[in-house]
């Protein structure tokens, strides 16, 4: 078993172990209510055994969990099965995801501003779905192994020691594919992220001017390098003058940012607009 699955095993555990702590469960208690052996329990919270997705969902009613914990921890399971195989992926513009993980992986603070496109560290499977789908040649083979790679890829969002930070424009919110209600599953996932406490989520609202006119997403791993995100594919920058020119811009729409209860508003409010307009939808 190569050391990246195991990592992703791991990362997985700590989710599951961190929602029985928040449900208040002994895992003797957990294990009992989703009719598994409490080995079963302790080796999956300890990265040493991978669930199947029948135990998975079991633990999941058991927990309690929402939709969006349910779908977050199903989500690091696929990451695990498709481990193996993800460092031969490339991702939707054809550029190899090694390199690209490596830097996300290794850094201990990441910072990423998006002016359309959500983080890939926070789409959810389904959004992702839909951007691979967009590339040249996909097909549902690639795709599906393309998603797989970038769920995995998120599970750096619940290892200790790390830090993440992302500013978006209020219009990554409403530039949306597929159908509302994956936009509202995608902003629910969103909220849940946003409670963590290795994360800080900010908005820049439509009604604040930018500081700068946003050109490109990119995303900052520690203060090392930057991937430059283009049509034509991601760029991996190391050069140190231009990494703190990017920190520098960061730090500006950063500055321009809404966080806590105002960005925790403002998703609420367009998850409202979401759900009018996927009931107009359906009339």
């Amino acid at each position: 078993m190569g050391s990246e699955r195991q990592e992703r095993m791991k990362a997985l555990g700590a989710r599951l172990r961190g929602l029985r702590a928040e449900a208040g469960l002994t895992g003797a208690v957990l294990a009992q209510r989703a009719g598994v052996g409490q080995p079963t329990v302790s080796k999956v919270e300890n990265g040493r055994m991978v669930p199947s997705f029948d135990v998975l969902d079991r633990l999941s009613r058991a927990l309690d969990l929402d939709d969006s914990s349910a779908r977050e921890v199903r989500d690091l399971l696929v990451a695990v099965e498709a481990a193996a195989d993800a460092r031969l992926v490339p991702d939707d513009d054809g550029v190899a995801v090694a390199v690209l993980d490596d830097a996300v992986r290794s850094a201990r603070l990441v910072r990423s501003f998006q002016c359309v496109v959500l983080p890939a560290m926070l789409q959810s499977a389904e959004y992702a779905r839909h951007v691979f789908q967009s590339a040249p040649n996909s097909t549902p083979e690639t795709v599906g192994r393309a998603v797989a790679a970038r769920v995995e890829r998120q599970s750096v969002l619940y290892e200790p020691g790390r830090q993440s930070v992302f500013v978006l424009t209020e219009a990554v919110l409403r530039t949306w594919p597929g159908t509302p209600a994956l936009m509202l599953a995608q902003l629910d996932r969103l909220l849940a992220v946003e409670s963590l406490s290795s994360v800080r989520l900010g908005v820049i609202p439509w009604r604040r001017a930018v500081p700068v006119l946003p050109r490109h997403g990119f995303t900052l791993c520690d203060q090392q390098a930057v991937v430059v995100e283009a049509f034509t594919g991601e760029q991996m920058l190391t050069d140190l003058a231009e990494v703190a020119a990017y920190e520098e811009t960061f730090d500006r729409f950063e500055r321009a940012a809404v966080f806590g209860d105002d960005v925790r508003e403002l998703l609420l409010r367009v998850m409202k607009e979401f759900r009018d307009l996927g009931d107009t939808v359906t009339q």
